[in-house]
C-alpha cells in the first residue's frame, strides 16, 4: 500500500510555498534542510507549527516545504497555510478549529506599487522653498 500524501500550497507576501504531509514522527524540512537551520528565530518556527499543534498532529506527520520569494517571515507564513491546507485534505475534522484560529484565511496585504514623480510608493521628494 502506498504511503498517503497530502499537499497544500501557501502564499504570502511574495513568498510561495508548497508543503507536503507525509505520515511520520514530525520531522519538519524546508529546502531540504531542518526547520532549526533554515529558521533563526524560534518565532518563525512557532508560525510553522501553529496548524500541527492546534489540530494535535505535531508527533502524527512529517512536512517537507519547498518555499521561494519574499523574506523569512512571509514564508513562514505562506508554509503555515500550506500546512493547514493539506491538513484539512488528511482531516477535514479540523477545518472549524482552523478557520476560527485563521489558518485558513490568506493575508491578502501585499506591497503598494511605486508611484512616478516619488520615491518609493508614497515618499514625495524633500520640498525646499528655495
Amino acid at each position: 500500500m502506498p504511503k498517503a500524501e497530502y499537499y497544500g500550497t501557501g502564499r504570502r507576501k511574495s513568498a510561495i510555498a508548497r508543503v507536503r504531509l507525509v505520515h511520520g514522527n514530525g520531522q519538519i524540512l524546508i529546502n531540504d534542510k531542518d526547520i532549526d537551520t533554515y529558521f533563526g528565530l524560534e518565532t518563525l518556527k512557532l508560525i510553522v507549527r501553529q496548524p500541527l499543534k492546534l489540530t494535535g498532529t505535531v508527533e502524527k506527520f512529517n512536512v517537507i516545504a519547498k518555499v521561494e520569494g519574499g523574506g523569512t517571515t512571509g514564508q513562514a507564513g505562506a508554509i503555515r497555510l500550506g500546512v493547514a491546507r493539506a491538513l484539512l485534505k488528511a482531516e477535514d475534522n479540523h477545518r472549524p478549529a482552523m478557520k476560527s484560529a485563521g489558518f485558513l484565511t490568506r493575508d491578502p496585504r501585499m506591497i503598494e506599487r511605486k508611484k512616478y514623480g516619488l520615491k518609493k510608493a508614497r515618499r514625495a521628494p524633500q520640498f525646499s522653498k528655495r
